[in-house]
């Protein structure tokens, strides 16, 4: 990128109180992480911890108000939830009474037991720091302060049992796919972190052998990580649209990314630089695939319906955020401690089965056909399957999964197809000017002897015929 990248700071005559408080609650868990194994590292983070949560305590202030620029972007809606946010993490680093002292005696003034959040996000810490303060709680170490950490684990509660739709209707919204629904914008990052800070939860319960009181019943940890597990699934594959929305992962996942690195050819490929007004000229607009995949990005995310449109100017959907990724590491390694592997693909088991004519004589169960076009000479062979179906207002709909496989001894490339009777969306497939006709994608344009290419589509009613127009 040529665009300028000024540095921004924060002092005592521009203050940023949730920039260092986010800043210094960051470092002290860094300390904690990496205190067994690299002492001197973890303490010199604690002193610039201490530092930074000190600075933002004596100099209060929205760190939009002192660096302008983020206003039209990310504005913050407070500082308080930051300094209780620091302060905890500087207690669990620490040890240090003072810190427990500060989320006591601020507990109402700065929100912590007055706010019953649906959200944890980066610009709302509360329900991060009351489960936190519920694990010094629980762990039987609140002494004096455990009348107000109590407040704090109600609001904890509050948030969990939302989550789980056990909060006597005063629950975080579902999509009829049972994806948490918080934000139009950029969705998926509510639904990582509050599935992240469920795991973490369950954890502290766990360990304590306690239960979540929820106003709909008492409820076990085992719940809520079959909460964590139904949201990973989701966003690895297991939803309506069967698509992946953890980019690079599965079989089908989001092609035009809302991404400028992704977006645009590498400057090694182009042999020439992307200004600001060419990126969006050029690029920004294209139909076709982004030329690099953002590797592990979580994009936006589907609308209240599960419907998703892959379209690069789409940025509520199709735009990837850190926010959202990041909480997804802890997701995955709490439940690949639990169970392994056996969500790897989120594939369903197929096996060949006579064709159906109709996808509604089974809805329930996957099926399979085989159609060779060998004796069209074409070396190639389908394997059509249903893999899911799912009623929407008295509709039923099918995801169809089709493997084009080269049956023969040689590469076979510039395969097109025509697909008749479609009447839903397809993916993985490249649409040309021809009517009906489709063609193999830009990253997989030679079908090498024995290899496979996979497309799927979605639609009510018979499955969509599928024959060969061309090859070579």
């Amino acid at each position: 990128m040529t665009t300028s990248r000024g540095a921004y700071k924060i002092d005592e005559q521009h203050p940023g109180s949730d920039l260092a408080g986010e800043t210094a609650a960051a470092l002290a868990a860094a300390a904690i992480a990496f205190r067994p194994y690299n002492s001197s590292y973890s303490n010199l983070l604690l002193v610039h911890a201490k530092q930074l949560f000190t600075f933002a305590d004596r100099f209060r202030g929205l760190y939009d108000n002192s660096i302008s620029s983020a206003q039209q972007f990310y504005t913050s809606s407070g500082y308080s939830d930051e300094l209780l946010w620091a302060a905890t993490w500087l207690h669990l680093a620490t040890g240090n009474e003072y810190y427990i002292k500060y989320v006591v005696d601020n507990a109402v003034y700065m929100g912590g037991t007055g706010w019953a959040v649906k959200e944890f996000s980066w610009d709302n810490k509360y329900a991060g720091v009351q489960i936190l303060l519920s694990k010094v709680l629980l762990e039987g170490k609140a002494g004096a302060y455990s009348a107000t950490l109590k407040q704090y684990q109600a609001k904890a509660e509050y948030f969990t049992c939302a989550c789980l739709q056990k909060n006597d209707d005063y629950n975080v919204q579902k999509t009829p796919g049972g994806l948490l629904y918080v934000r139009e914008w950029n969705n998926m990052q509510y639904v990582s972190s509050a599935a992240f800070l469920l795991a973490v939860y369950s954890n502290y319960l766990s360990a304590t052998k306690s239960q979540l009181n929820c106003p709909d019943g008492q409820t076990q940890p085992q719940e809520l990580l079959n909460f964590v597990k139904s949201q990973a699934d989701y966003i690895l594959g297991k939803n309506p649209a069967d698509v992946s929305y953890l980019v690079g992962y599965g079989a089908k996942y989001p092609l035009h990314v809302h991404h400028r690195g992704a977006s645009i050819a590498s400057v090694f490929a182009l042999h020439y630089d992307v200004g600001c007004t060419q990126g969006f000229e050029m690029w920004y607009n294209r139909a076709e695939p982004n030329p690099n995949v953002i590797c592990g990005g979580l994009v936006g995310g589907p609308d209240k319906n599960d419907d998703f449109s892959d379209e690069r100017s789409n940025y509520e959907q199709t735009e990837p955020t850190i926010s959202g990724s990041a909480p997804l590491v802890g997701i995955f390694a709490k439940l690949q401690s639990l169970y392994g592997n056996i969500g790897e693909g989120y594939n369903h088991n197929e096996s060949p089965v006579p064709q159906q004519k109709t996808p509604s004589t089974n809805p329930g169960k996957t099926t399979m056909s085989k159609t060779s076009s060998e004796s069209e000479g074409a070396p190639v062979e389908f394997l059509h399957s249903i893999s899911s179906s799912w009623t929407v207002g008295g509709a039923t709909y099918y995801h169809h999964r089709v493997i084009i496989k080269n049956t023969s001894s040689k590469p076979i490339s510039d395969l097109k197809l025509v697909i008749k009777d479609l009447s839903g969306s397809l993916w993985g497939l490249s649409p040309t000017e021809e009517k009906d006709t489709y063609e193999l994608p830009q990253w997989n344009k030679v079908l090498n002897p024995g290899s496979e290419c996979i497309f799927v589509y979605v639609q009510g009613g018979p499955q969509a015929t599928v024959s060969i127009k061309s090859l070579h």
